[in-house]
């Protein structure tokens, strides 16, 4: 309980106030959000929840942009082509069964995770994205994954399956 009003103070004092600095440091301003989101998910860690309600949250970028499927609607449209991650990340919910859900933004991604109701979300998406949905979903415990953007922003972005699979065995076992 104490990690929890710890996280809170993290998420609603700490983290407006590092946006605010950020707003003048631009240049720092992804690296505070990265510091917030790694804060975030060592408290809760710290919660230590165990839980079978959980769902992985995914943005749209994943998807590879030539893809002629938009998977936003129904993920499991994918047709496995293996060109991106999904049909990787279909598989790793599959076998534990789990709720996921691709989101185009945080309006979407924040109406996800109220219609689902889960216990606990693990997210990817990118540093402003995943600090600010972290932020808008407290008190629900979220584990924060960065994707990697070896293209530029919102373009063909990548995620390391192992950090997805280790932060879902966090919860499950």
């Amino acid at each position: 309980m104490k990690y929890r009003w710890l996280r809170g103070m993290v998420l609603r004092v700490l983290y407006p106030v590092l946006m605010i600095v950020g707003s003048f440091k631009k240049d720092k301003k992804e690296q505070m959000q990265r510091f917030v989101i790694n804060l975030n998910n060592k408290l809760v860690r710290a919660e230590n929840l165990k839980t079978k309600k959980i769902l992985l949250l995914l943005p749209h970028c994943l998807q590879i942009d030539e893809c002629t499927i938009r998977l936003t609607h129904n993920i499991y449209n994918c047709e496995g082509c293996g060109r991106c991650e999904i049909k990787d990340l279909i598989q790793i919910a599959d076998e534990n069964e789990l709720n996921l859900s691709v989101a185009t933004g945080g309006t979407l991604a924040r109406r996800i995770v109220k219609d689902i109701e889960p216990e606990v979300v693990v997210a990817v998406a990118c540093e402003r994205d995943l600090s600010s949905g972290i932020v808008d979903t407290y008190p629900l415990p979220v584990l924060g994954i960065p994707n990697e953007r070896p293209f530029g922003p919102c373009l063909n972005t990548q995620v390391d399956l192992e950090k997805v699979k280790e932060a879902i065995r966090f919860f499950s076992q």
